[in-house]
């Protein structure tokens, strides 16, 4: 059985930071292609950033090129999300997933962790 489950979600100021993180375990993490989605209020779920299984290839959503982080430790089945020069419209439930196939494809992504708040003050 397949688990995901997030943390280093929270409060923080705008202009501030956060590492989520994303431990795995039930299948070889180091096979599949990770994910970071996240979803606000009213809104869908969308594809943040991604990585592949050896960390060579990366996808980042253009609304958090430059700030957002996303790195792999297969040694540890974990996944990162580093989240600088935080902005309110960053405020929603992040989601890790892992993908069998491609990174940037959302329909790839076949299992989900159960999701961390982020809230953002401005």
């Amino acid at each position: 059985q397949v688990q995901l489950v997030e943390s280093g979600g929270g409060l923080v100021q705008a202009g501030g930071s956060l590492r989520l993180s994303c431990a795995a375990s039930g299948r070889t993490f180091s096979n599949y292609a990770m994910g970071w989605f996240r979803q606000a209020p009213g809104k869908e779920r969308d594809l943040v950033a991604a990585i592949s299984w050896r960390g060579a290839s990366t996808y980042y959503a253009d609304s958090v090129k430059g700030r957002f982080t996303i790195s792999r430790d297969n040694a540890k089945n974990t996944v990162y999300l580093q989240m600088n020069s935080l902005k309110p419209e960053d405020t929603a439930v992040y989601y890790c997933a892992s993908s069998s196939g491609r990174i940037g494809v959302r329909a790839d992504y076949d299992y989900w962790g159960q999701g961390t708040q982020v809230t953002v003050s401005s």
